[in-house]
Order: structure tokens, then C-alpha cells, then sequence
């Protein structure tokens, strides 16, 4: 959450203004703006070229599981269909012996607000 404050900041500087009518008071002004475009442009390609390998990486994981989930497809959907909606259920709980239970929540608990999540 830290650097989607500067990145967004980032990105509403570098980015044509919302009043295209007036131009800048000064050279100066205009060579601030343009500095601060560059600027934008080499943090985000610096962003993108540390992303790449990551993402590389995650799109070969994601092709090995391919075979995997296409196996699960049916009783993913059997599941889906028997669950109806998750916000219904409470989190996933393991038992000491193994066992994964989902409890159904109960009318009282559906009728309450949701509970924010910290992050």
C-alpha cells in the first residue's frame, strides 16, 4: 500500500494535466513537467524490467498446472454448484487429525455486517 501512494502521484504527474487550455506560465515550469515525465517513465520501466522475470516465472508455473486444473475442472464445478455462494461458509478450519472442515455460517451471522479485514 506504501508505494501505490507515490506511484499513483507518479502517474498523475506524468500524464497530460485535466485543463489542457492554459499552457505553462514559464519555460521552467515546462521543463520541470518534462523532467518529472522522464522521470515517471524510467521509474516505470525500472519497475517493469524487475517484474518480468517474476512474471515470466509465474506464467511457466501457471502453464506446468494447466494439465492439473483441467483434471479438478468437474468437481471444481460440483463444488461451485453445491456451495452456492462462499461468502456463506466461514474460513477453511484443519483439525489435529487432518481433517478440513467448512462450517456453513448460521442466518444470524449472514444477517450481521461483514467484519473488515486487517491487512
Amino acid at each position: 500500500m506504501r508505494i501505490l501512494a507515490p506511484l499513483a502521484l507518479v502517474a498523475l504527474l506524468s500524464g497530460p494535466g485535466l485543463a489542457q487550455d492554459a499552457p505553462p506560465a514559464t519555460p521552467e515550469v515546462e521543463d520541470g513537467l518534462s523532467l518529472m515525465q522522464q522521470g515517471a517513465r524510467l521509474l516505470f520501466r525500472g519497475l517493469m524490467s524487475e517484474m518480468e522475470p517474476a512474471l515470466d516465472e509465474m506464467g511457466r508455473a501457471l502453464e506446468a498446472l494447466e494439465p492439473a486444473l483441467r483434471e479438478m475442472e468437474p468437481a471444481l464445478r460440483k463444488l461451485i454448484a453445491l456451495m452456492d455462494d462462499v461468502t456463506n461458509f466461514h474460513a477453511p478450519e484443519i483439525l489435529p487429525n487432518g481433517d478440513i472442515i467448512i462450517r456453513r455460517k448460521t442466518p444470524q451471522e449472514l444477517a450481521a455486517p461483514p467484519a473488515e479485514i486487517e491487512l
